[in-house]
This record gives structure tokens, sequence and C-alpha cells, in this order.
């Protein structure tokens, strides 16, 4: 299909390069510049695919010609590609939970046994393990925080004991508790952010049901979640503390 091209601008002051254009169909903004040749300089680009071009513009004419409000259409991504994230981020991957329950654990014969007898069993070969020991042993960093209710909900609870396993393998688990985590203002979102630079946001169902997945790549939406992650590792005590705070309720 042959694109529908609107000149948007350039700041140009003869004729040629560089320059914006929108495509009308799609809302695709086409970068018109000088094409980047250099074989030293191409190796230095991140994310180059194969077919692809780059092209070297002023700073201006984005800040300039750019589109400033733009209708956000939501990115979804399979669970697939989601878990891709997990063995491709570069050096570090961090949740902020914030539900009180998730199904999934409730689904979880982990979760029985905790009921059964008040502890979780680990099996080191689950792959969750297996690569959060890979990730870690080469240098990355996985790590969480959890907002907590006072007293815990039993899932609470359940994921309190399980982390256990998880430092094993190398997670950094914190935890918040609610109240505190209100008076920081931070947000009833569970999200991960991947290198500062991606965010997938879950979305949940009434239930505690995963819904979808949400990537957001949008510089200042990234950077208001990498201040939400800030704060609440400021904020936060490490697993063990949190255990002890709450072991007269267990």
């Amino acid at each position: 299909m042959v694109r529908r091209l609107r000149f948007t601008g350039t700041d140009s002051k003869v004729d040629g390069c560089p320059a914006l254009h929108t495509d009308e169909g799609t809302g695709e903004i086409i970068v018109q510049g000088t094409p980047v040749t250099d074989p030293e300089d191409l190796t230095q680009l991140r994310h180059f695919g194969a077919g692809e071009a780059a092209v070297v513009v002023p700073r201006e004419l984005l800040v300039n010609w750019g589109p400033k409000e733009v209708e956000r259409v939501p990115e979804r991504v399979d669970r697939a590609n989601f878990r891709r994230l997990f063995e491709t981020f570069e050096h570090t991957a961090w949740r902020l939970e914030t539900r009180r329950g998730y199904a999934s654990d409730r689904q979880d014969p982990d979760f029985q046994a905790f009921l059964a007898n008040g502890s979780s069993p680990c099996d080191p070969d689950e792959p969750w393990f297996v690569n959060a020991k890979a990730q870690t042993d080469a240098g990355k960093t996985v790590g969480r925080v959890r907002i907590a209710d006072h007293p815990p909900t039993t899932e609470q609870l359940f994921l309190l004991d399980y982390a256990r396993h998880n430092a094993a393998f190398g997670e950094d688990i914190r935890y918040l508790r609610r109240e505190d985590a209100a008076r920081a203002d931070l947000p009833a979102e569970d999200f991960w952010i991947f290198d500062s630079r991606l965010v997938a946001l879950l979305h949940f169902d009434d239930e505690d049901n995963l819904l979808d997945i949400e990537l957001i790549t949008e510089p200042a939406e990234v950077v208001r979640y990498a201040m939400v992650r800030d704060a609440a590792m400021h904020h936060a005590v490490t697993r063990d503390q949190f255990a002890a705070q709450v072991a007269p309720t267990e």
C-alpha cells in the first residue's frame, strides 16, 4: 500500500534535508536526513536490524517539528515474548507488586503446601530460578518491591515465605507496607522495568488474573516508572527485616 505522506516541517534554511513527514494513515513519522554509512558508526548503534537505515538530523528538528501530543495506542506483548525480556535484558530487571494476591499463586501447588504446613517447597530446576541464577551470576540485577498489607494477606505471607527461595537464586526482594507506599505516593500499578528503558505494565481483572501485558517505551513515561522504582527502593526493607516484623501475626 502506498503511504499518504504529509510534509510536517524542516529546519533547513535551503531546499533539502533534514525534514519530517507524517504518514496520515498510520500516524508514523518519516525522518529524512543524511544517512549514516560509516561502518564504525553503524557498529555503535543498538537494536539496528537488517534492512534498517540510520539518518542524522539536528536535535532542533525533533524539538520544533516532532509530535507533541498524540493518542498513544497501547502496545501489547504475548506471554512468550514477555518471558524473553528476562533473558535479554542487559543489566536490571525490577518489579513493583501491589496486589493483595495473585490468581496464579493460588493455583500453584506450592501455595497449597504452604497452607498445609506453613512452608513452601523449592524446586531448583524451576525455569524462573534457573534463569535468575544465570542472569545474576552474569552480574545483572533482578529485584522487586512488594507492597504488603497490615496484617499481610495469606497470599502475601506465602510470597514472603517463598522469597527465601528467590533470594537463594540471586533475587533482591524487599517489602513496603501499603500505608508507607501511600505516603510515598506510589501508584497501585504492577509493572516490570527493564534497563530503565522499557516498562511492562501488567493488567489484572478483579479476580487477580493477569489479563495482558502492555509495553511502554515513551521516555517520559519510562522516567516516571523509574522514579517510582527509586522511591519504592528507598522506603522498602529487606525480606528478612519484614519477616521479623510480621512474625507475631503469622
